[in-house]
């Protein structure tokens, strides 16, 4: 209940909303502090809640990608065990949010970005990624890596933020979301470099 609660509170009124109670909310900084010992402790804690589901939708597809040459394989198992987990949350849904929060903050970002190197999953998509574009140096590629998380998150929660508000989204579906965001990051990663490192 503390993490549910957590998650809620950093998507919908950013990180400083735990030092306060939340009227009639059961997670007061102290609480949070008793179960997790820090503030850091609960974020990666919400990281790795969600991070066992996402790992578990990769780790299937990337079964059904097996030894791909295609771009649009790999960007498809970056991007739909997001997508997949955001539709088995259902609605409302805090999650894409809350990574929207964490990404804005350069020391909870760190923690989410040291989580994320614990996936073996996420580090094969990485290296099929890196061996479809053997062509990029190793800075572009980083920094493609980088705006393609980005994209992902903020994409995914602006369509929950839409879902809870009940208003339109770009998409009708976390399917079309997924379509969508993968289309675009095989751009991405298919663009030519105009500036050497």
């Amino acid at each position: 209940m503390i993490l549910a609660t957590a998650e809620r509170l950093f998507a919908e009124r950013r990180v400083p909303a735990f030092a306060h109670r939340q009227g009639g909310e059961p997670l007061t900084h102290g609480a949070a502090d008793h179960r997790f010992g820090s503030r850091a402790d609960l974020v990666r804690a919400i990281v790795r809640t969600h991070g066992e589901s996402i790992e578990r939708i990769r780790v299937r597809l990337l079964a059904e990608t097996g030894d791909s040459g295609d771009v649009r394989d790999w960007v498809a198992c970056l991007v739909q065990p997001v997508t997949e987990h955001l539709t088995a949350l259902g609605s409302p849904s805090w999650y894409a949010r809350f990574c929207a929060q964490v990404m804005i903050d350069p020391a909870l970002r760190d923690i989410a970005d040291r989580e994320a190197h614990h996936s073996p999953a996420l580090h094969r998509v990485l290296e099929g990624l890196r061996r479809c574009r053997m062509d990029l140096p190793a800075q572009v590629h980083a920094e493609r890596v980088g705006m393609a998380l980005q994209l992902i998150v903020h994409m995914c929660a602006e369509r929950e933020s839409a879902l809870a508000d009940n208003t339109p989204s770009s998409r009708p579906s976390w399917h079309d979301t997924s379509a969508g965001l993968i289309d675009a990051i095989v751009g991405l990663w298919l663009a030519p470099v105009s500036n050497r490192f």
